[in-house]
């Protein structure tokens, strides 16, 4: 008698959002245009798959260190933003600047840029993210490095709650964090205080927990692509692992053990912001060939 061959899905809504998207198409159109090198400041997406390839086409990641070096170039500034400093220096360099900040991010940035510019008085502005990821140093950037970071109640202590505060958000975080910091900084604020709430959170990203969440449920194992880089995938995955504790973490097919199928009937496969299509699909295939079915 046949027995029922496992069924292996691929989440339709993981996968690159909207601004990594523009990033890599704008760095393939780049390529195709001219032969003239086309360097990217930093890892263009959070996935060294993904990198790698790009870097096959031709694309080059350079640091901080080595754009103060170049000269007459062309450098792709990705989707997580640069500060003021980067647009100067390119300027004194004579750098061709190819700009694929997401729109999100750049929103962000003016309308801190308009509170530490326009406010009298100007109010402590404080960003609820990572403190040197990428993003949030474009956002401070906006501020020539006034802004207050914070990632977690325990680093409120570096606010003045007697000033008043303009409370932003790094685009990637949790909505749930968001209003919990915004709670507890109400919660400590001294009388008579201003404080000014902005949530800039991108929904495309924090609308997928749910998503992931429910997805995670209906499948007996899960297969979780994302690079080691992704702040976005350590997130997500751990949203996919609170629902089902046969959750897996893979960068790419290499990563995947056979004996986490023991049993299943059913594997999701799913992603985050920063992970291919593609290399989702790799990972299916690998795993469809340990079970016989291609």
């Amino acid at each position: 008698m046949d027995t029922q061959k496992p069924v292996i899905e691929i989440d339709a809504r993981s996968g690159f959002c909207h601004g990594v998207v523009t990033a890599i198409r704008k760095a393939e159109e780049e390529l195709e245009r001219s032969e003239q090198p086309l360097y990217c400041l930093g890892d263009i997406v959070h996935n060294s798959d993904e990198v790698e390839r790009l870097e096959r086409k031709g694309l080059s990641t350079i640091t901080h260190d080595d754009l103060r070096k170049l000269s007459a170039s062309r450098v792709l500034l990705r989707a997580h933003g640069e500060p003021p400093s980067t647009y100067a220096l390119a300027r004194e360099r004579d750098i061709e600047i190819i700009d694929a900040t997401c729109p999100v991010v750049l929103r962000l940035q003016q309308r801190i840029k308009d509170t530490y510019d326009n406010s009298s008085p100007r109010p402590q502005i404080v960003i609820y993210g990572k403190a040197g990821h990428a993003e949030v140093n474009g956002l401070v950037g906006q501020t020539n490095g006034e802004a207050i970071v914070v990632e977690n109640p325990d680093q409120l202590s570096r606010i003045d709650f007697t000033r008043d505060i303009a409370f932003y958000s790094q685009t990637t975080m949790s909505l749930q964090g968001f209003a919990e910091m915004v709670s507890e900084i109400t919660r400590r604020l001294a009388p008579g205080v201003k404080f000014e709430t902005f949530d800039t959170i991108c929904r495309q990203v924090a609308n997928r927990v749910d998503h992931l969440r429910e997805f995670a449920r209906r499948h007996d194992v899960i297969l979780f692509v994302a690079g080691a880089k992704s702040s976005n995938g350590k997130v997500l995955y751990n949203e996919c692992r609170s629902v089902n504790e046969r959750s897996h973490l893979v960068s790419n097919p290499a990563d995947f053990r056979r004996e986490w199928l023991e049993g299943a009937e059913s594997i999701g496969i799913c992603g985050a912001t920063s992970t291919p299509r593609w290399l989702m699909e790799d990972v299916r295939d690998t795993v469809a060939a340990s079970l016989g079915l291609i």
